[in-house]
């Protein structure tokens, strides 16, 4: 019996590097779970990232420094059952790279083999080309991250909008061109000026993906749980908010509490006979 594929209109890098070609704009969301995954590749988006956000927003920590690759194989592998027909993206975590070229081949093989992931993202420039080219040439392929690398937010004193002096605003495009040299396919631009990620769009034959990074990059990147209004201990002023799942949530645990208090669950309908 032959093996039949259920993957509906599969994005991989060829499709993402074609929309910017064609000027279609590309479409990402991070993900971290089954169920998800399964609702948001329901509806036909390019990419799901498996950011090292899930840090903040599905472990609780302050910022994403303690994820571990551990961490990220585990809810790949997770978004990989649910997924039909985007693009897998995982975030390479916190110094599972910047050591040596030797860890961050290993670590970024163990997230393809081990996770499922299609690709893997690392935050850095020119300091980290010598690592993108290697993942790169081991046939994984690497999407590079600039301006806000939350990764260094300790270096970079906080979460704050990043290329707004000349000599920042020069150095991000330098990183943009040497590490789209190196080998990856398309770059994440995280909260950089508007007319910094445009010249940046422009220069680059990669596409760019913007979260806070304004109207001009080739695609567009939000945490869905900041979009669904699920996390709300910060929301970023990029943030647009597409619903207010976490008002919806608390309401049906009170109903649910309430209902079970006063004995009006389970009913007729909820019990075996």
């Amino acid at each position: 019996m032959g093996f039949i594929n259920k993957k509906v209109n599969k994005k991989t890098v060829l499709t993402i590097l074609e929309k910017k070609r064609l000027n279609d704009k590309i479409t990402m969301l991070t993900c971290y779970d089954y169920v998800t995954a399964k609702l948001v590749s329901s509806q036909d988006i390019d990419v799901m990232l498996i950011g090292d956000s899930l840090g903040n927003v599905k472990l609780g920590y302050e910022n994403t420094l303690p994820v571990t690759v551990e961490d990220m194989i585990y809810h790949t592998k997770s978004v990989k059952r649910g997924n039909n027909g985007a693009l897998l993206i995982t975030d390479m975590p916190f110094m599972s790279y910047e050591i040596s070229v030797e860890d961050a081949v290993k670590n970024a093989a163990r997230i393809v083999k081990e996770g499922g992931a299609e690709a893997v993202k690392v935050e850095g420039g020119v300091e980290i080309v010598d690592k993108i080219m290697a993942i790169s040439n081991a046939k994984v392929p690497v999407v590079g991250h600039l301006g806000l690398t939350p990764q260094a937010v300790n270096k970079i004193g906080g979460f704050k909008v990043q290329g707004k002096t000349e000599d920042k605003y020069n150095r991000l495009i330098n990183d943009a061109k040497a590490i789209e040299g190196a080998g990856v396919f398309a770059v994440v631009l995280e909260s950089i000026p508007e007319q910094l990620a445009k010249e940046v769009t422009h220069c680059l034959k990669i596409p760019t993906i913007g979260i806070g990074a304004g109207r001009y990059c080739d695609g567009q990147v939000l945490v869905i749980d900041d979009m669904l209004g699920m996390f709300d201990n910060f929301t970023p002023k990029f943030v647009k908010r597409y619903a207010n799942l976490g008002e919806i949530i608390k309401t049906a645990v009170k109903n649910y509490i309430d209902d079970v208090r006063e004995g009006k669950f389970p009913q007729e309908g909820n019990v075996y006979r």
